[in-house]
């Protein structure tokens, strides 16, 4: 492949992640539209939206587009990587929001930052920030799970994964398999928090709040209803529950276990304290105190 036309190259090339808005073109960031006019080549997910975003910000596109989708990708690396270490300036943009998070861009940066050359961004928009921030769910621990297996093995050990997991989880779907997820989370989670947000940034932005279980019922009353569900949409599910801590009996229980089968009270009360999470000066004390009485607590008979 050619090189698309451009400015020239640059003094120093660069690989440049730009964030594109998620509905709203007042997000598009100046320095973003500074990056897009002066690029020599800008990588796309879809070729006619970047045309239409760059109109809408009045630069140019020229022949500077080249498509850069899920499916190509990786076909595209050698050459983007070709064209960054020849001193071209490649701004990457996605149809919406921020390369790389569930969009394609992670396999550019991971080969650009392999061959030592220079990775940088322009943050702004992203569909799973603001849904998370809008939830009202806790923001300090969260993770990405993006979209879920649409069926089979697969799509079971992600929900059996999910409902164990303790930090905050931000999914996407489409909305034709919204309720569907829903119920799926529902029937896996049980009874735990869930912000649903659409057409973030739009005018008719929405982000509903409740249990799983009560969004799987109002998400499956529209869509059968015929309301419809309509845009992108962003599930965020609250983390499980931490688990009850043991109680002083099941700790004594298991140190004077490790002491019946032959442990050290030092090796009995780090095996403890690790299997039950507990702290193990308590389990050493513990562990000091039967064997000094050679006790041992009440078992069930």
């Amino acid at each position: 492949m050619t090189p698309p036309p451009g400015k020239g190259p640059s003094v120093q090339g660069r690989l440049v992640l730009v964030a594109t808005p998620i509905g709203n073109l007042g997000d598009l960031a100046p320095r973003a539209v500074q990056v897009l006019a002066d690029a020599d080549v800008v990588c796309c997910e879809d070729t006619r939206r970047t045309r239409a975003l760059l109109t809408a910000a009045g630069v140019a596109a020229g022949g500077r587009l080249v498509s850069v989708h899920a499916h190509n990708e990786a076909d595209r690396v050698p050459q983007v990587l070709r064209w960054v270490a020849d001193g071209r300036t490649v701004a990457v943009v996605t149809d919406a929001g921020t390369p790389g998070v569930s969009d394609p861009g992670a396999r550019l940066v991971a080969a650009a930052a392999a061959a030592g050359l220079a990775v940088t961004a322009v943050p702004g928009p992203s569909s799973v920030v603001a849904a998370l921030v809008l939830s009202g769910l806790p923001t300090d621990r969260f993770c990405v799970d993006g979209f879920l297996p649409r069926k089979g093995a697969d799509r079971a050990r992600r929900l059996a994964e999910l409902a164990t997991e303790r930090r905050t989880t931000v999914l996407l779907e489409a909305p034709g398999r919204l309720a569907g997820t829903l119920a799926d989370l529902a029937a896996a989670l049980g009874d735990r928090p869930v912000a649903v947000a659409r057409e973030l940034t739009k005018v008719h932005e929405e982000v509903w709040r409740g249990s799983v279980a009560d969004a799987a019922d109002e998400f499956g009353r529209r869509d059968a209803d015929g309301d419809g569900i309509r845009g992108e949409v962003v599930v965020v599910v609250g983390g499980a529950p931490a688990p009850a801590p043991p109680d002083d009996d099941q700790v004594a229980r298991a140190v004077a276990d490790r002491l019946a089968a032959g442990d050290s009270p030092r090796s009995a009360a780090q095996a403890v304290a690790q299997e039950l999470g507990v702290s193990r000066r308590m389990a050493y004390q513990l562990a000091i105190d039967l064997r000094a009485g050679d006790g041992q607590p009440d078992r069930p008979g």
